[in-house]
């Protein structure tokens, strides 16, 4: 061969690694609704879960459909459709699965043929209302992330006579204890006595942050509660009543596509949706959640001694006309 050789043709460039087939393993037991993914994580690294018999320890492994799945010796079925509930959160009552000083939770006082559920944020002890409650991990982080940005609304009564000029820095921002809460919505309702009501309306949510707020500025909140979250509304519940949102107001307000044989919608009271037929044995919708804080309270500290909630939940009135309450104020309820 005369002259220069052609060079050899260049190799074509390395792929990028392909992403991992399937999904990590901390979101496929969140959509199947065994715990949030932050507390599958935790599953995960103290032992529990195993994929295909084998014990993992870190969240960063994908899985599919294919892989077999154990949460304590108890398989992961496919998780069901997302489903969602609006529940009327008692005063008196705590938000988690399980609580160390041995109060009641909500989870305690669901209907029992209610499926394993998480709350959707959480509403504290003293406070009452609208509680989101979800099958579905994913949903339920969808819901809680900040960029959401729904506007949640409250029913605030607070001890005192404020004049609309008193709540102007609300409406401002303010900073307590070094901590900025944004804007607020705040409209004075009507004097009652030696009391206020006002309607409060936030987006951030953050912890205590309305009776922070009003102590900041003078007020002193004795009670709470949450009539809407976004686009859901208690409405006419009644403390302890569930009522499960239709599939298709799901599909309007989430995108979520959903079939309308999912669920069946309507009001509860007491006697929520029927629960789906279980589908061969496995973990039950939120039971690694329960069985996660269970063992993490054994682990870190002695049983505690369990106390009761003083009587069933008071029947309230419409939250607009509040009156005095059967049975008197709660121990550990100010007022």
């Amino acid at each position: 061969m005369t002259g220069k050789e052609k060079p050899p043709a260049p190799k074509p460039p390395a792929k990028a690694t392909d992403t991992p087939e399937g999904e990590r393993i901390a979101k496929v037991l969140s959509r199947a609704g065994v715990a949030s993914r932050r507390e599958a994580e935790r599953l995960i690294e103290m032992g529990e879960v195993k994929v295909n018999g084998k014990v993992i320890t870190s969240p960063a492994l994908n899985v599919t459909a294919k892989d077999r799945i154990t949460v304590r010796g108890e398989p992961v079925g496919q998780p069901e459709p997302p489903r969602l509930w609006l529940y009327y959160k008692p005063e008196g009552l705590v938000t988690s699965a399980a609580d160390e000083k041995g109060r009641d939770t909500v989870f305690d006082h669901l209907p029992e043929d209610m499926p394993r559920v998480m709350s959707v944020g959480r509403l504290d002890l003293n406070s009452e209302g609208l509680l989101l409650l979800t099958n579905d991990g994913e949903l339920k982080r969808r819901l809680e992330l900040p960029s959401t940005g729904w506007l949640r609304k409250y029913r605030v009564r607070v001890k005192g006579n404020p004049t609309d000029p008193d709540l102007e820095p609300l409406r401002k921002g303010v900073t307590v204890d070094g901590e900025t809460f944004q804007k607020m919505d705040v409209k004075l309702d009507r004097h009652q006595g030696a009391n206020a009501w006002l309607t409060v309306g936030l987006r951030e949510g953050k912890n205590r942050e309305i009776r922070r707020a009003m102590a900041h500025i003078g007020l002193t909140v004795n009670r709470l509660i949450r009539i809407s979250y976004g686009p859901f509304r208690l409405n006419e519940l009644q403390p302890g009543e569930v009522e499960e949102v239709k599939p298709r107001v799901l599909r309007d307000q989430l995108g979520l596509a959903l079939a309308d044989a999912s669920a069946a919608p309507g009001k509860a009271e007491g006697k929520p949706a029927a629960k789906p037929a279980p589908k061969g044995k496995g973990l039950k919708p939120g039971e690694g959640l329960r069985q996660l804080s269970e063992t993490w309270q054994k682990a870190t500290r002695p049983p505690a001694r369990r106390a009761s909630v003083e009587g069933p939940a008071r029947p309230r009135g419409t939250p607009s006309r509040p009156g005095p309450r059967p049975g008197g104020p709660k121990k550990d309820a100010p007022r």
